[in-house]
């Protein structure tokens, strides 16, 4: 192949690569943010990588098939890096969904902008504020971080290694379960003190609806409760770092 045809390979699988990240990756991914600004930073982005990384073409002919097979394989990298981060990210919206099931406001619904899909607004609204917070810590730094360290193990052109990817991912998907049941404990704890405080209402004072009293004391309870740990998810924006490093095969 010549030097022209090589160039342009390179920058299709950096360009590939990128784009498949963006794609599924937090902030960038979502629809509120157009796709003129996402094509553009995928377009910076791998100008950038190729001048700086330089990486090397495979050794394949200039054919259709082996091309497309080449450029499959950068986008099976730049998705599984993107979702395991979004797994992890999901952490602090499965952590509202927790507590909003217990306010019993699971039919509360509201169209989210970020994906376009019903949504609760309280699980929203943290995600918001945690997304705040993530940029406002150059939280976005570590998505190029993952980009570039993604060049040094899995060298572009060479067969992903699937095994680890997917145990990159299921790990991932572990994490936010349990990362967003530790978030929720103390709320959960609050909760079942005023289901028993509500049975003991019940049976010092069978005549008292407590259908009727526990509806809006759940919502005021989980309403505060999550004002008070609110503080507890800016120390998660740090702790997600430490996940990444610990989940993406890098």
């Amino acid at each position: 192949m010549d030097v022209l045809n090589e160039k342009l390979l390179i920058f299709a699988m950096v360009l590939t690569r990128i784009s498949a990240f963006v794609l599924v990756v937090p902030v960038f991914s979502s629809q509120s943010v157009p796709v003129r600004i996402k094509a553009a930073t995928a377009l910076l982005l791998t100008i950038f990588f190729v001048l700086i990384k330089s990486p090397q073409a495979p050794a394949v002919d200039f054919s259709i098939v082996q091309i497309t097979l080449v450029l499959a394989v950068e986008a099976t990298y730049g998705l599984a890096l993107g979702l395991i981060i979004a797994l992890v990210f999901g952490t602090v919206g499965v952590f509202g969904r927790i507590v909003e099931r217990e306010m019993g406001m699971t039919l509360a619904e509201i169209i989210d902008p970020m994906t376009g899909e019903s949504s609760q607004p309280l699980s929203m609204l943290l995600e918001m504020l945690f997304i705040l917070m993530f940029l406002a810590a150059n939280g976005h730094h570590l998505f190029i971080l993952t980009i570039s360290k993604s060049y040094d193990v899995f060298a572009s052109g060479t067969i992903p290694d699937i095994a680890t990817l997917t145990t990159g991912v299921t790990e991932a998907g572990a994490t936010m379960l349990i990362a967003s049941l530790r978030l929720a404990a103390p709320i959960l704890a609050a909760f079942l003190l005023l289901l028993v405080a509500l049975a003991v209402m019940a049976k010092v004072s069978p005549e008292m609806n407590i259908l009727f009293i526990s509806l809006p004391m759940r919502v005021g309870m989980g309403l505060v409760m999550t004002m008070v740990f609110t503080p507890f998810i800016n120390g998660f924006v740090s702790e997600f770092a430490q996940w990444m490093n610990k989940l993406l095969p890098l």
